[in-house]
């Protein structure tokens, strides 16, 4: 398979299962933003020293992957990409509350905001979740018409933001796990 293939230098891509658009399409958008949250995890990734904090954001990564093709995905195609490929499914909003349940544990909740960056990868961390707020934000505005067909695609979303959130805490406690 090449790099390239020369049939987006007009400006258009096609959805998955679907037509071509603009690159500027609203899906294009919000499957784009998940792609710069996954970069970010991954830099968050590199940066942390902590191999559980590596495995979830690895975890995390994986799944913003099958999140993506199905914001990649017009909903009438939805029911096919769902009979050959994983979506997005309960369980794995339910996984990252277990995530959050169990650092909540050990993090004491601040009182004030937040400033990011006293460590790198607490601070690489921050900066993924306000990309993954971004792509939130660019899901609403799909969902408000009518182009996500799966409600779990927003839910997981606005978890994991808040597993972020949660993990940056973490990260900046330093204590080893």
């Amino acid at each position: 398979m090449k790099t390239f293939n020369k049939r987006g230098d007009k400006g258009e891509t096609s959805l998955l299962l679907g037509p071509r658009v603009p690159k500027s399409d609203p899906h294009c958008e919000a499957y784009g933003t998940i792609d710069e949250a996954v970069a970010a995890i991954g830099l968050a990734r590199a940066l942390t020293r902590r191999q559980a904090i590596q495995n979830m954001l690895l975890d995390v990564q994986k799944d913003l992957f099958v999140l993506a093709g199905e914001l990649a995905t017009p909903p009438e195609a939805h029911e096919r990409l769902a009979q050959k490929y994983p979506v997005v499914t309960d369980g794995d909003v339910q996984r990252l509350e277990g995530l959050i349940d169990d650092l909540e544990q050990t993090v004491p909740m601040p009182k004030e905001f937040v400033i990011p960056g006293d460590s790198p990868a607490s601070a690489a961390i921050h900066l993924a979740r306000a990309i993954v707020r971004r792509a939130e934000r660019r899901v609403v505005g799909l969902q408000q018409d009518g182009q996500v067909s799966n409600p779990e695609v927003l839910r997981y979303l606005n978890r994991l933001a808040d597993l972020l959130f949660t993990l940056g805490l973490y990260e900046e406690t330093g204590s080893p796990k």
